[in-house]
This record gives structure tokens, C-alpha cells and sequence, in this order.
């Protein structure tokens, strides 16, 4: 599964945006698909998950309420909607996907990885 992220830019804090993530390639294997973030220094660390065939979703404690995963099946799209921004949310979101079902919060059950885009929040 080939992944292309797209939507980082800079924003202020309170602000809003939506990353998307298509997938390509063997999408019908997709067991789940996630963004993650990581900052200089510190390990990627899981921001919200989806399953492909079902409407369980993972959120991490810190953007609960704020952020939302959705995803289009027919369109192999996933997005992440980030509300009311922090400039703790500083950070490159990468997509990832699962060829299998594997555990929906572990990053290492993610096999397929897109490119990272930049988000920053400024105060």
C-alpha cells in the first residue's frame, strides 16, 4: 500500500485543519489506518486510528474532543480534522496503514507509512 498525506501548514493556536491521506495500491488489504505525529528528539507517537471495515476508532488522551478521523472507503481516503489547535499539536503527522488486524493503538502493527506533513501552531 503506497500512502500520500497531504494538508500541514501553519496556523495559530485555536485554528483548524484537515490532513488526508489516500492510499493506493493493495487498499483492500487495509486492516486500519492512523496518523501519528513526531517532534525532533522524541518518538512517533499515535494520534488517532480507524478501522477500515468498521467504525471503531482510537483517539490519544490529548486530542480527544478536538481532533476527528474519518475515513472515505471509496475514495481509500482517510483524514484527520484537527480542531481548536494547540501549539503542543506542533509536530509532523505522518499516515500509516495495517495489512492486517493488528492491535489499532501499537505503532509498530503499521506496516505501510506515507510521508510526514509539517503542522505548526503558533501562539
Amino acid at each position: 500500500v503506497q500512502l500520500q498525506a497531504s494538508g500541514g501548514g501553519l496556523v495559530q493556536a485555536g485554528a483548524s485543519l484537515t490532513l488526508s491521506c489516500v492510499a493506493s495500491g493493495r487498499s483492500f488489504s487495509i486492516g486500519a489506518m492512523g496518523w501519528f505525529r513526531q517532534t525532533p528528539g522524541k518518538e512517533r507517537d499515535i494520534v488517532a486510528a480507524v478501522r477500515w471495515s468498521s467504525a471503531v476508532a482510537y483517539y490519544t488522551d490529548s486530542v480527544k474532543g478536538r481532533f476527528t478521523i474519518s475515513k472515505d472507503i471509496a475514495k481509500n481516503t482517510v483524514y484527520l480534522q484537527m480542531n481548536n489547535l494547540k501549539p503542543e499539536d506542533t509536530a509532523v503527522y505522518s499516515c500509516a496503514a495495517q495489512s492486517h488486524l493488528g492491535p489499532i493503538a501499537a505503532v509498530t502493527s503499521y506496516d505501510s507509512w506515507g510521508q510526514g506533513t509539517l503542522v505548526t501552531v503558533s501562539s
